[in-house]
């Protein structure tokens, strides 16, 4: 092992040679410290997609809205006005019937439908669309009038329909309003199924969908229902 004035003299020796002869015998540099560049790059490539993804599902940027005779205007419009009357049969079960299958029912219904009304004419008010038109459902490349002899929107009740439920109680009111919430529920399935199709915006299919699978469910509950109370389907829309 060298002594301390050995150590000395190399000290002295590595000190006086040139400084391009000690950066030639200057170790090479890491491999490591390439790869680390080569990962920062990736990640910030990465995260600029990341972030390009996120501001697209979030609208940021977007300056295209859905037009009023779009597939999603039309939707919404016409759904709309076919919740609303769902939601205006339904509020009539409370101080008309004790059933509380069917009173539970009424209530989903109409928490239901109303809240998906508010997104509905929610969207049109974001679009600068008008939240009441025709609900004439040309969007679908159709017209009511080529579903219903009535000027309705396919499965709504008539005025006198309303009439006679607003006046019925009991077992009566409850064959009533499951006749025609089932008629109600099979009209609205061709609009919602349509536009969970052919809608552009993602949140206006994910609505038409779940529309679809709730009200297909419900449905076939209701016909159970209305059988046990001795009643039975009125012709489909």
């Amino acid at each position: 092992m060298p002594g301390l004035t050995e150590v000395i003299e190399m000290s002295s020796t590595l000190t006086d040679r040139p400084a391009g002869e000690l950066a030639d015998q200057a170790p090479a540099p890491r491999p490591r410290r390439r790869l680390a560049a080569v990962l920062v790059a990736v990640i910030a490539a990465g995260l600029l997609v990341i972030g390009g993804g996120l501001a697209v599902a979030l609208g940021i940027g977007r300056t295209d809205t859905p037009a009023a005779d779009s597939v999603d205007a039309g939707f919404s419009l016409d759904m709309s006005h076919h919740h609303l009357q769902a939601v205006e049969m339904a509020n009539l079960a409370p101080g008309r019937t004790t059933d509380p299958e069917v009173l539970s029912l009424a209530f989903d219904i109409s928490q239901t439908q109303l809240n998906q009304v508010g997104r509905m004419q929610g969207w049109l008010t974001l679009w600068g669309l008008p939240i009441t038109g025709p609900n004439d459902m040309s969007w679908m490349g159709s017209s009511m009038h080529d579903h219903s002899s009535d000027g309705l929107m396919p499965g709504m009740a008539t005025d006198d329909e309303l009439t006679a439920l607003r006046a019925a109680t009991g077992n009566d009111f409850d064959v009533l309003f499951l006749q025609l919430m089932i008629r109600h529920h099979q009209g609205g399935l061709e609009m919602a199924q349509y536009g969970q199709a052919h809608a552009s915006e993602a949140v206006v299919r994910g609505l038409a969908g779940s529309i679809v699978a709730t009200q297909t469910a419900e449905t076939t509950t209701m016909a159970s229902m209305l059988a046990a109370r001795g009643g039975s389907p009125l012709p489909a829309p």
